[in-house]
């Protein structure tokens, strides 16, 4: 029984794969076809997590609640306190005459 020629098995396996709908990959080079052809991950780790609702848009829904958010009110105390020591941001500058940046460099 002789052996069947290198190029005949070739063309067996493009006919397979044109047949199977599969790649033609006579190199075994890698592709990444294995991950496309995956599905994508996004939309369920999207609805595994629940959404997470803030006090402030339920007040922007329903101003009439008057809701308060004890988070928001605690950072602006904080920022107040920030302030009076000095530490807080820096105020923006109106025009290029008020900018620091812009006087050092001069």
């Amino acid at each position: 029984m002789a052996g069947v020629s290198p190029s005949r098995l070739a063309a067996l396996t493009r006919l397979r794969c044109s047949i199977f709908a599969t790649a033609y990959n006579p190199t075994s080079q890698r592709t990444g076809a294995k991950y496309l052809r995956a599905r994508l991950r996004g939309p369920s780790m999207m609805n595994y997590y629940p959404e997470v609702l803030k006090i402030s848009d339920i007040n922007k829904q329903f101003p009439e609640l008057e809701l308060l958010d004890e988070d928001e009110q605690q950072r602006a105390v904080d920022l107040l306190a920030l302030k009076s020591r000095g530490k807080g941001a820096p105020k923006k500058a109106k025009n290029k005459e008020e900018s620091r940046r812009l006087s050092r460099k001069k």
